[in-house]
């Protein structure tokens, strides 16, 4: 997978994928809390196998494919694939924490960018996060791997930074398990580019399970 990047595209994507985007995406654990709560996820190893499962099975199926879609069709200008990418991810959500991450970030990404005087299509109620970061990537002129190795990054990160006040964990471990589950986001890149739109689609039964129990949890730190 070769990735050509000039100087402004690369700070750029930085931008887009920084843990300081006023987005919101940290206040979701996106089921990582219940599961902690649960005692699936007790240590260093377990968050490994759970963050490990959904590089594997669920972003290079779902997430992946939903954004070179939206960035195929904000390419062609064809706002209704491109709102069409939006409708097939959420109605892909298997849980109503799931849907409002989605919506949610969206929306905050969507004032941030009337911010920053970025043009942008017309607000329905299928905008996400996904869709809109396709918009502003395709505006920016960042190719379709260099984005999505971007926005998986900055998945794995926030998801780290979770288990670091869930687990708990370490500094260290957590830069290790970074270090550790980098490979998987560069095959889960490569692998979404082959899913077309009619296989688009997971289903994690234990990520659906925790996040639908984490929407009734007693005492939560995240958002549901």
């Amino acid at each position: 997978m070769a990735i050509t990047l000039t100087d402004t595209g690369l700070l750029r994507l930085l931008q887009l994928n920084s843990a300081g985007l006023p987005v919101g995406a940290f206040a979701f654990s996106q089921g990582l809390e219940s599961a902690v709560e649960l005692g699936w996820i007790r240590n260093q190893h377990d968050t490994h196998e759970w963050l490990s499962q959904q590089l594997k099975y669920a972003l290079p199926m779902l997430e992946l494919p939903v954004l070179r879609q939206a960035m195929e069709a904000a390419q062609r200008a064809d706002l209704h694939a491109w709102q069409q990418a939006g409708e097939l991810l959420l109605a892909s959500r298997e849980s109503a924490e799931l849907r409002l991450m989605d919506s949610a970030t969206g929306e905050a990404l969507m004032r941030l960018l009337k911010q920053l005087n970025i043009p942008l299509p017309a607000k329905n109620e299928s905008v996400t996060f996904i869709t809109l970061y396709a918009w502003v990537a395709v505006y920016w002129q960042l190719e379709w791997p260099a984005a999505a190795l971007g926005m998986t990054w900055s998945w794995l990160e926030n998801q780290v930074i979770a288990a670091t006040k869930l687990v708990p964990l370490g500094q260290s471990q957590a830069q290790q398990l970074l270090l550790q589950l980098q490979p998987m986001i560069a095959a889960a890149v490569t692998q979404a580019e082959h899913i077309s739109t009619a296989e688009t689609g997971s289903s994690l039964p234990a990520l659906a399970i925790a996040s639908a129990r984490h929407e009734v949890q007693y005492s939560r730190l995240f958002r549901s």
